[in-house]
């Protein structure tokens, strides 16, 4: 496979909403199309939005009504898969000739899952992951992902796979994926820390893969005109750390701090070969006489019906 260009774009959600937020996503199709990339991977929770600093109404044991009607709006602002949106970014994909990976908030039945959608410029949405395991108070707004949506799939820039957030630090997920044949690691998240960046140049060097991840940014509780709870008013809300990674941990591009932008590198899968040389994680370095995994595939709804 030949050399090819990854990219991460760092924008977020805006304040107006999903079309709004839809509306900023295609106005960078010509900067996409002008940095010739063939991946371009987003935020987790582009579209529907990371409400940061929301807390629902909720105190433990006990719901209050203002609780019911943030989440109801917060409802409304996510999207369906398949829908509008992803009809949407089907066409960028295709105009663009990139594969997305992007993050959103995705509407099934009255529940909210936190899922990671892939776009093939051919063949529009291809495969969608729903985040396994929500993080912290993310418990009270979103579904738990099961088995049945942890793909990895064939690309023009090698097999990728998506991981959101602070998925990213579940040992036996990435082993999983790395198990997969993943090659480009995708990582929606909307995690800031300096401690972020340390979590993927491992997990690039550890599954020797090259890793892009894209954060949102969000401006200040002061500049957006709201007050969050327990947060500095003139702290950003989210700061961005966009990065990309080869797959010997060292930092290709990035991180992008403090804005928006679109982050670009150029990788060469074939670099894979080498750097797998000494340590390849579930091939020659694995000991599947000591240790074994079991990965359930299968979707896990709440009601059967055998007919």
């Amino acid at each position: 496979m030949p050399k090819s260009i990854v990219a991460a774009l760092q924008i977020g959600a805006l304040p107006g909403g999903k079309a709004d937020t839809l509306e900023q996503i295609l106005s960078y199709e010509s900067a996409i199309i002008e940095s010739a990339a063939a991946l371009v991977v987003m935020p987790e929770a582009l579209l529907g939005g990371y409400p940061k600093g929301e807390g629902f109404g909720t105190q433990l044991g006990y719901r209050l009504p203002e609780g019911r009607e943030a989440f109801a709006r917060y409802f409304d602002n996510a999207i369906d898969v398949p829908g509008m949106e992803t009809d949407a970014l089907a066409g960028l994909s295709a105009r663009t000739g990139a594969n997305l990976v992007i993050g959103v908030i995705e509407r099934s039945g009255s529940t909210l899952y936190c899922t990671a959608l892939y776009f093939d410029p051919q063949a529009g949405l291809v495969a969608k992951h729903r985040k396994l395991m929500p993080t912290g108070t993310e418990r009270l707004i979103w579904g738990k992902g099961d088995g049945s949506t942890l793909p990895v799939i064939d690309s023009q820039v090698g097999r990728i796979g998506a991981v959101v957030c602070w998925e990213n630090m579940m040992p036996l997920l990435r082993t999983a994926m790395y198990a997969k044949g993943v090659e480009v690691w995708c990582a929606p998240t909307v995690d800031e820390r300096e401690m972020w960046q340390v979590s993927m140049r491992h997990i690039a060097h550890e599954g020797r893969c090259f890793v892009v991840s894209a954060c949102q940014v969000q401006e200040s509780p002061q500049a957006l005109g709201v007050e969050i709870a327990n947060w500095p008013a003139d702290r950003p809300l989210i700061a961005g750390g966009s990065v990309i990674v080869g797959p010997m941990g060292d930092v290709l591009a990035g991180p992008l701090w403090g804005g928006p932008g679109l982050l670009t590198a150029e990788i060469d899968t074939a670099d894979l070969i080498r750097a797998r040389y000494d340590y390849d994680v579930v091939g020659h370095y694995a000991r599947p006489d000591v240790f074994e995994l079991t990965v359930d595939e299968r979707a896990k709804p709440g009601v059967r019906f055998n007919t």
